[in-house]
């Protein structure tokens, strides 16, 4: 496996994006993705593109926000969402990333389940990854959002989309949002993940005190706080058995959202990484 880092991870930095190309080389990376935070349009994309070709380092995923449920309409999002296959295609890279939705938040849909919502989702899912499909770049569904972060539901919501093109972006670290085992998650998607996230997180179970700044509860009301790759709790190197035994030869792009320095944390935890990858 090929090692990455996305943008996401210089945050704390305040870089502009195209600095972030040199960092990210600075660093040993094999190659970077962006979202759309730090590339929001076509001309940031084009200067990106050109940047990467310039350092030689090639730029892999593109990775977006989006919510079928809660925008305007389905096919209002569908349209944005085609837009943003636009920049990817100026930014050259062949995946791409949206979110499905974070659920029902208006009080009169609160009893709507995940089962009326997938039909709503593979719909939108379904017409963007075959927009995408005529530029040459596939789609993926990321595990985020909690509610659609189980993966059960992300690997329901792939086969109802029932298309090649589309697939999962597994984010290891996120399945500890829905208090999933991430090593057996990242089982269940393994055979459909087309990219992966390395992500770990600092875990405390709920029963304790609030442990202060930097932490965020899981959707089970555990603690979670971003980690240095290597130092949390996530199984890292038992998630990446996973992803090569179902054949996955791709990239693999540390998210990191942790407290420490992000160069230290990204250097420390690309080691650390490649030393799992082994």
């Amino acid at each position: 496996m090929k090692l990455g880092v996305s943008s996401y991870s210089f945050a704390k930095l305040n870089k502009e994006p195209t600095e972030l190309i040199s960092l990210a080389k600075e660093l040993d990376f094999e190659a970077i993705e962006y979202t759309d935070m730090d590339c929001p349009d076509r001309e940031t994309a084009q200067a990106l593109a050109e940047e990467s070709a310039r350092v030689g380092l090639p730029i892999i995923c593109y990775t977006i926000g989006a919510d079928f449920l809660q925008a305007d309409s389905v096919d209002a999002e569908i349209a944005r969402l085609k837009d943003m296959v636009d920049i990817a295609e100026v930014l050259g890279v062949k995946l791409m990333r949206h979110d499905a939705t974070r659920g029902f938040d208006e009080p009169e849909n609160s009893h709507n389940s995940w089962a009326q919502a997938l039909p709503i989702l593979a719909r939108g899912c379904r017409e963007v990854t075959e927009y995408a499909a005529g530029k040459g770049i596939a789609t993926m569904v990321e595990n985020h959002g909690y509610f659609c972060q189980d993966s059960v539901r992300v690997a329901q919501l792939v086969g109802e989309v029932n298309h090649p093109n589309f697939g999962v972006l597994a984010d290891m670290g996120n399945f500890c949002c829905a208090d999933e085992d991430p090593a057996i998650a990242c089982g269940n998607v393994a055979a459909m993940t087309k990219h992966v996230h390395a992500k770990d997180f600092h875990i405390k179970p709920g029963t304790v005190d609030h442990p202060g700044e930097g932490w965020f509860n899981s959707r089970g009301g555990n603690f979670l706080r971003g980690a240095v790759i290597g130092h949390g709790n996530v199984p890292i190197r038992q998630c990446l058995g996973n992803f090569s035994r179902a054949g996955y030869e791709g990239y693999v792009s540390i998210e990191f959202e942790g407290m420490e320095d992000p160069m230290t944390a990204l250097r420390i935890g690309r080691n650390n990484l490649e030393r799992f990858c082994e």
